[in-house]
């Protein structure tokens, strides 16, 4: 079978990497031809692994028009199988140049990883300080390899972006010996911030290499980062990628005495807690309809729970944002993406809100349209919403982790699709 992204006119070109971003209950892929120019081919989602009704959509190389089909099994391991197969019949694994993985938590990992044995073992012992997605993760690589042990495959660490945090934003306030253990803050949504700050470059914005960013990734998953001269210096997510900001089922940071009050007065235990924090909490848990910021501004109005659930998110972020424009000593760009930070204009202007001491002044209506720009001509803090896309940051992450070539075009045939995390 012929690859959907080998050139139509029969031409030599590199071999496409695929690239699988799995989530503990949802998988995308994309299909990216590498050379003579970036292009994504094949892209889409696999959503509610796990539990029943899950779905697959998905658009082609050529045909941009979304398709979806349910798949029969609710068990996990037989969905990926079931996604293997699907894949198998869209394009032939033998023509792949590689896989891209993206993994949530690397540990002390800099750069990509090539899988090997080791590594596996290594992400098996790392798996409890991420229980919520390295085992499946490592569940996707393991049946990738199955079937395809001579192709080779790529970890990309959302950790790795972070990975030279400055000491004292690495450090939990913890006896030292937990510091040897690993405790530390890692900071997530790595690949993202890659891409975004990249974008950044490519944009000629300045501010990228020279001056002071704020990078939000505003989705189900929520976290800010901040920049100074093209590296991070800190971030809100910590330990794991329930800390920082009130996300659509996760808490954020809570005061660690509600563990103990729980443990207390309703006998709660671990995995419990565990539960509550990660799928129970945040926009859910205040509104108690549901975890999608979409339903909740429709329903403000006529539900106090939603008003507040949406009040609290945005002063949440407009902390963050302010104690990292403290961090900085002020701030020249200021980034907006995720599948809420692309998309919702009435969120955007309440974080911003209040800010204009910082020298930044939103203009309403290029807000309302979702602009590239959305800050007045006047603002001294340029104000941008720029789509995100982990998938193309793998796919160049593993090109240049294998010997390619460095950052091309951006990709034609982009597709956007579900935010995940």
């Amino acid at each position: 079978m012929v690859s959907p992204l080998d050139p139509a006119d029969g031409s030599s070109g590199s071999k496409p990497i695929l690239t699988l971003n799995g989530g503990s209950s949802s998988i995308k892929f994309a299909l990216f031809q590498t050379s003579p120019t970036w292009q994504r081919g094949m892209a889409g989602a696999l959503d509610r692994i796990g539990l029943p009704g899950t779905k697959l959509t998905y658009q082609g190389a050529a045909d941009q028009t979304s398709k979806s089909q349910t798949f029969p099994t609710s068990d996990h391991a037989a969905t990926i199988d079931q996604l293997l197969d699907w894949l198998a019949t869209q394009t032939d694994f033998a023509v792949l140049q590689a896989v891209g993985h993206r993994v949530v938590h690397g540990m002390q990992h800099s750069e990509p990883a090539r899988v090997t044995p080791e590594l596996l073992r290594e992400l098996r012992s790392t798996s409890p300080y991420d229980p919520e997605h390295l085992p499946r993760e490592i569940e996707l690589i393991e049946a990738v390899g199955k079937r395809h042990p001579q192709l080779p495959q790529w970890a990309c660490f959302d950790t790795s972006f972070h990975h030279h945090l400055p000491r004292l934003a690495q450090m939990l306030p913890l006896p030292r010996r937990y510091e040897a253990k690993g405790m530390r803050r890692y900071g997530f949504h790595g690949l993202s911030y890659a891409y975004l700050l990249e974008e950044l470059v490519r944009r000629g914005d300045p501010a990228a290499t020279t001056g002071r960013v704020v990078l939000a990734h505003l989705g189900n998953g929520a976290s800010l980062a901040a920049i100074r001269a093209g590296e991070c210096v800190d971030t809100s997510m910590g330990f794991t990628p329930t800390s920082g900001l009130v996300m659509s089922t996760r808490s954020g940071d809570l005061d660690p005495g509600v563990a103990a009050y729980l443990a207390r007065t309703e006998g709660m235990g671990a995995s419990q807690f565990y539960d509550l924090v990660n799928h129970q909490s945040g926009l859910l848990g205040i509104s108690e309809t549901s975890p999608d910021m979409a339903d909740l501004l429709a329903r403000e109005a006529t539900d106090v729970r939603a008003a507040e659930a949406i009040a609290l998110f945005c002063y949440q972020a407009k902390k963050w944002l302010g104690s990292f424009a403290a961090v900085l000593g002020g701030l020249d760009t200021l980034v907006f993406a995720g599948g809420i930070g692309e998309n919702a204009p009435q969120v955007r202007a309440r974080i911003c809100s209040g800010l204009e001491f910082l020298g930044l002044e939103l203009a309403a209506t290029q807000n309302d349209a979702s602009a590239a720009v959305i800050s007045t001509a006047a603002s001294r803090v340029c104000v941008r919403v720029l789509h995100t896309d982990e998938e193309l940051m793998i796919a160049q992450s593993v090109l240049r982790a294998s010997g390619g070539s460095p950052m091309g075009d951006t990709p034609t045939g982009t597709a956007t699709l579900p935010d995940l995390e």
